[in-house]
């Protein structure tokens, strides 16, 4: 009987917990799949770090996308204005000031724009497809107008070491590999396993569900693996990639003020259910407005990391980024129906087109049917957040 009860709940957790995790298993499967189709090449140290370095600043975009999305709205300005503040990035690095200030700087401009923007949907009450469509044009038009559509060379390669940089410590390498990756891995799991050995016994205290503990157990196995081989694969090539740290941060932030914060729960209800959020005593139009500020500090960071990426600011910068990352942020698995999202969800969504794209390029595959496929998994993942939200009765 004990068999068959165990039996069950392993059967009740993957089938209430398979939307969750779906994204996670779609990447396994596609990595897997170009690792066969490429020989391996795929999954070598260089090719893995140039994934993240080559797709960095749709990941960076896609962890403020993801919260415009679950409160329900979407942000088509954000290409625009990372092409602006990547501009104007640069010609403040070319001032002389320092490569931090001039981060802080951009993202605070980056904010500010995020204040214009948000101050029309939030308050005035304009949808946010009107308002970023009209930001999309304004700030293109103004990244013309400063760059006089001529690219803004850097005034030397210190700035792309944002992009393009490792971070690494010669005594800390051992016959080629680079430990530094590898024991901040460790470091950082470390933290995590006794973080969530913690979180789960207040959620036990509180009378909240939990995983038994095996299959507890088992999912920090997994996770830390899955960091730990990523980790030796940068440690095998050129060290931890900066612009990885950069990323990391971000994700990290974000995670916390999503799920141990009292404005991330206002970010979920807001997306729900904004009317029932409100009569809570919820001010929606505050959460509303501060997300967007958010989402233009967050295209500002990535208006650097991409004028980092290229070593200058184009003119042309940030065409389609607002496409790839609304993609990244439904594959996955936020609802186009607002309310449902996760940081770590967008990066997998990112990571699943950036691996496509990697892939079929090392096939020698066209970019023609690149778009093909990466239409064909976008509208897959929006017809299975439908078809799981009308099984669970929530459509």
């Amino acid at each position: 009987m004990s068999d068959t009860v165990k039996k069950l709940s392993f059967w009740q957790l993957v089938k209430g917990n398979i939307r969750n995790y779906s994204m996670f298993l779609m990447l396994a499967v596609i990595v897997a799949g170009f690792a066969i189709l490429t020989g391996g090449v795929n999954i070598n140290s260089r090719n893995v770090t140039n994934i993240f370095i080559q797709n960095s600043y749709i990941l960076v975009l896609a962890v403020g996308m993801v919260l415009v999305i679950i409160i329900g709205n979407i942000d088509l300005s954000v290409g625009s204005v990372a092409a602006f503040t990547g501009a104007l990035g640069a010609m403040i690095y070319n001032t002389g000031l320092g490569i931090l200030p001039t981060i802080l700087l951009t993202m605070l401009i980056g904010a500010a724009i995020g204040c214009f923007l948000g101050y029309f949907v939030a308050f005035i009450k304009i949808p946010a497809f009107i308002v970023t469509l009209a930001g999309m044009l304004l700030f293109r038009g103004l990244t013309y107008i400063i760059t006089n559509v001529t690219p803004v060379s850097l005034r030397d390669d210190s700035f792309r070491n944002i992009a393009s940089g490792s971070i690494s410590f010669s005594f800390l390498e051992v016959g080629g590999l680079h430990l530094f990756p590898l024991l901040l891995g460790a470091a950082i799991m470390v933290v995590y396993i006794a973080y969530a050995f913690w979180d789960r016994k207040n959620k036990m205290k509180n009378h909240f569900h939990v995983l038994p503990m095996q299959y507890f157990i088992l999912k920090l196995i997994l996770l830390s693996l899955v960091v730990l081989v990523l980790c030796y694969k940068f440690a095998d090539y050129r060290g931890l990639p900066t612009v990885v740290m950069v990323l990391g941060i971000t994700v990290a932030v974000f995670v916390f003020v999503t799920q141990n914060t009292v404005f991330g729960r206002y970010i979920y209800a807001v997306g729900g259910n904004s009317r029932s959020a409100k009569l809570s005593g919820i001010n929606s139009e505050m959460v509303t407005f501060f997300v967007h500020v958010n989402m233009g500090m967050i295209a500002g960071l990535s208006g650097i990391v991409f004028t980092a990426y290229m070593n200058s600011a184009l003119p042309q910068a940030g065409n389609l980024f607002e496409l790839d990352a609304i993609a990244a942020c439904f594959i996955g698995g936020a609802s186009a129906s607002g309310g449902i999202g996760t940081i770590m969800g967008a990066i997998t969504g990112g990571l699943v087109m950036g691996v496509i794209n990697n892939g079929m390029s090392l096939m020698n595959i066209g970019a023609d049917w690149q778009y093909v496929v990466k239409a064909s998994v976008l509208l897959l993942a929006v017809w299975y957040d439908i078809y799981t939200r009308k099984k669970a009765g929530l459509a």
